[in-house]
């Protein structure tokens, strides 16, 4: 073919390409989107791992191996003159004969583990960008051990709560109520730890969840499928639905305020309300306190809730909640009846101060740390520093660059005034509002034979198992095998119930 005719056959196409109708382009441009033209794909590797984990508790507390049998036994002196008796002696005669206390503890190991997997063809898919099995692993253990430090918390397998008591209620005026019964029926379910952040979004392993009402569903007893195909049945941690409390002269215009005391080894309580025998999930709340200005949303209605009290679990071990709130533990525990805390008038909280108080007069001792809830440190340092109207803070402006303030102050420490200790105060990711927790790391002068006031002693620790394939997947499991030793829980405290 010569040159001519390649000319002649380079017009007849371009002819023919034109009388086709379809576009002819000059040159290549760049494409107008990401999923059109000719065009490579900028991934930036590996994925972005945005979850927070955070684990306190579980950082902070002492591991003890060494662990056997089916649990552990420890054993407290606690008085050794009980009754006080006294020690004057007459002439010749022998003394009083005193008598001693003994506390006896004793927890059974519990299995802590999750698992995941991974398909052969996620894994094929997977390659020249992320290492699949090794996040899997890590992400495993992540999970883990964010579900372990929610046990070390507020895990519960003894404290039972019972029956939620029946709420007193009262209807008064309000211009935004809209409650379109006359009569409104009204009940209410103490939730533990877990059972809170089941509904309320545990935002820890995830982020943005919160509480939706509508499609809350408050957990009583759970079945749990397994990775190997069996089940588990155990406790959600709710308590018994209380009975129901009635109160009329209610409707548009009107508000309920209902109200229960404090259950012990409760963080959060769930109102259900309505006509008799149809009441609906409308608020769940920190406080065991709630006021009604409408008719509930929430679909789930408490004649599906069992009566049977599911506050307790199985596969957990004691929390340290939990272990304070036991009645015979020594420790500080508080119901602050729905009230927010107060001032005390000198640049502190009353509250504290009682709680101080207790730990000096009963003990000898002082905490070194409050855990608080994100939202209750915000109020508390605005309770502190406004200091019941008067303020402590004195701000310093530049006068030539007024712009220059900056707002903001938070209240980081607290002074035991009794002590002299300084707290630390500290959030915590998984304490619910309205709860503070007392803790201390700090040995009384008269404590002998204790090493740690509080440890985690384990039977075994963290382990990963790579299950032996019995389909196209890769299977593996992390686990550890320990319990929540309270060596000396005076030294521990709450305050719950606080609005």
């Amino acid at each position: 073919m010569n040159v001519n005719q390649l000319t002649q056959e380079t017009i007849e196409l371009m002819k023919s390409a034109q009388a086709s109708g379809e576009p002819l382009n000059k040159g290549f441009t760049q494409p107008t989107s990401f999923t059109t033209g000719l065009q490579t794909y900028d991934l930036s590797a590996p994925s972005q791992k945005l979850y927070p984990v955070l684990t306190p508790l579980r950082n902070r507390i002492p591991r003890v191996g060494g662990g056997r049998t089916i649990g552990s036994n420890w054993k407290a002196i606690t008085n050794i003159n009980v009754g006080n008796q006294r020690a004057g002696v007459s002439e010749g005669k022998r003394g009083g004969v005193i008598n001693h206390e003994v506390i006896e503890r004793n927890a059974q190991f519990r299995a802590i583990g999750l698992e995941n997997e991974e398909t052969f063809e996620a894994h094929y898919a997977a390659r020249g960008f992320e290492d699949v099995k090794a996040l899997m692993v890590a992400q495993t253990l992540q999970a883990t051990m964010i579900a372990e430090e929610m046990i070390l918390l507020g895990g519960n397998t003894s404290l039972k709560a019972g029956v939620t008591p029946t709420p007193t209620a009262v209807a008064s005026n309000d211009p935004l109520g809209k409650i379109s019964t006359s009569t409104l029926s009204i009940v209410c379910v103490a939730l533990g730890l877990q059972a809170y952040w089941d509904v309320a979004g545990a935002n820890n392993g995830a982020i943005g969840q919160s509480l939706l009402i509508q499609t809350a569903q408050v957990k009583a007893k759970i079945t749990r499928p397994n990775a190997d195909g069996t089940t588990d049945t155990f406790g959600g941690g709710s308590a018994q639905k209380s009975a129901a409390a009635s109160v009329s002269g209610v409707g548009t215009g009107k508000k309920v305020t209902a109200m229960i005391p404090a259950v012990r080894g409760g963080v959060a309580y769930a109102w259900y309300w309505g006509a008799a025998g149809s009441e609906k999930l409308g608020a769940i709340t920190t406080a065991a306190k709630v006021e009604i200005l409408g008719d509930a949303e929430g679909t789930q209605t408490a004649a599906s809730l069992p009566s049977e009290d599911n506050s307790t679990s199985v596969l957990e071990f004691d929390g340290l909640l939990t272990q304070i709130a036991l009645p015979d533990s020594g420790a500080f525990w508080s119901d602050n009846k729905g009230n927010g805390l107060t001032s005390d008038g000198a640049g502190g909280v009353y509250e504290f101060e009682e709680a101080f108080a207790h730990f000096f007069t009963k003990y000898r001792l002082s905490p070194d740390t409050i855990y608080v809830n994100a939202r209750d440190l915000a109020a508390l340092t605005k309770l502190i520093i406004g200091n019941g109207g008067a303020p402590l803070i004195k701000l310093k402006v530049d006068i030539e660059n007024a712009n220059s303030i900056r707002a903001g102050v938070v209240v980081g420490s607290y002074m035991n005034k009794i002590t002299g200790d300084e707290l630390n105060i500290v959030v915590h990711p998984n304490l619910p509002a309205g709860t503070y927790l007392f803790y201390s790391n700090r040995l009384p002068g008269y404590v002998q034979g204790v090493g740690n006031l509080l440890q985690v002693r384990t039977r075994q620790e963290y382990y990963q198992i790579e299950w032996p394939l019995r389909s196209r997947k890769y299977e593996y499991g992390v686990y550890v095998d320990e319990l929540l030793q309270g060596m000396f829980m005076p030294a521990f405290g709450m305050i719950t119930n606080a609005a």
